[in-house]
């Protein structure tokens, strides 16, 4: 989600830019410099070393340097507790950012690999990592509140009415929240969760999780929820829901970690919130923010998965 800034993705990140954050961080000067998939606000690229090394270049253009510090310890945070992710570089100076026209940018170990496929197997190492990563203790970089969760819904329910758009929409979010409130609050296992588990935040390789990125919306809340969030991102091909996709989830998860009863019970809804947190965020970004036609009614792929029946039960047996 964008920060105050308000800046777009327009930002230009130059050649120039590169070789100045480079000579920041003491490394080799500029070969080659692509830009790499994935963000909608942010700016990454690959950089090809003239000393035949790689790093990631990434340009905080949506976040403020506070939050961008934030997102770093949730990085360090992981690393310490032997999760994939990935660490900033430290600059000369000792920090792991720099600072350039008042934005934050860093230098990030170059993983290979391409986006994590929905196959069986990196769907099991996935359930494993995120199996893994709710077992680590706290901390107080991560918020217990969800950021694309009920406060996004408030806020979108407020705009779509003062703006007289998306009147259908912002109805449903405001008659699920009070429902879905009910279970999220429920005493359910609560740790550390990604929050936004979509293909283009985990690097994999082989069928195998390389890398979680992108912890801007990560969170202390109920552990499956996680779960359902990585089924909405893996586990649909279009509006249909992928069985054995669930299944290989859950049994990665649960050869490290079982789930009880109660959160087996509530899986649907969480499910169902997971789903509704996308299709808000969707509809916020290019409905209400930033309006764009072409992706209107993106937001919509998620709102017919809501009609769409899943037995999630199956897995248990």
């Amino acid at each position: 989600m964008r920060g105050r800034l308000g800046i777009s993705v327009n930002n230009r990140v130059e050649a120039e830019d590169a070789r100045w954050l480079l000579s920041m961080a003491g490394l080799s000067d500029l070969d080659t410099m692509v830009s790499l998939e994935g963000g909608w606000d942010n700016s990454n690229f690959h950089l090809r070393l003239l000393d035949g090394s790689e790093v990631a270049l990434k340009a905080w253009f949506a976040n403020t340097l506070d939050e961008v510090g934030r997102v770093i310890k949730r990085h360090l945070h992981l690393d310490s507790h032997g999760i994939p992710t990935t660490v900033p570089i430290q600059m000369l100076d000792g920090h792991y950012v720099a600072v350039k026209d008042g934005f934050a940018w860093t230098l990030l170990p170059f993983v290979k690999g391409g986006f994590l496929g929905s196959d069986e197997d990196s769907l099991r190492s996935l359930g494993e990592t995120l199996a893994r990563m709710h077992s680590i203790p706290d901390a107080e970089c991560f918020p217990r509140e969800y950021r694309m969760g009920f406060v996004l819904f408030e806020e979108v329910i407020t705009l779509s009415t003062r703006m007289g758009g998306g009147g259908s929409f912002g109805r449903l979010l405001a008659d699920e929240s009070e429902h879905l409130r009910s279970i999220v609050s429920d005493n359910l296992p609560t740790g550390v969760l990604h929050g936004d588990l979509f293909p283009d935040n985990v690097i994999g390789e082989s069928g195998r999780v390389c890398a979680i990125l992108d912890l801007e919306e990560a969170w202390i809340g109920p552990k499956c929820f996680d779960i359902a969030m990585a089924f909405v991102g893996f586990g649909w091909e279009g509006n249909r829901p992928i069985s054995s996709r669930w299944n290989s989830l859950i049994q990665g998860y649960q050869s490290v970690r079982r789930l009880s009863d109660e959160e087996w019970r509530v899986i649907p809804e969480m499910h169902r919130y997971a789903t509704l947190a996308i299709a808000c965020w969707r509809f916020w970004k290019h409905n209400l923010k930033e309006p764009d036609e072409s992706l209107s009614r993106r937001y919509l792929e998620m709102i017919d998965r809501l009609e769409v029946e899943f037995d999630f039960s199956e897995a248990s047996l």
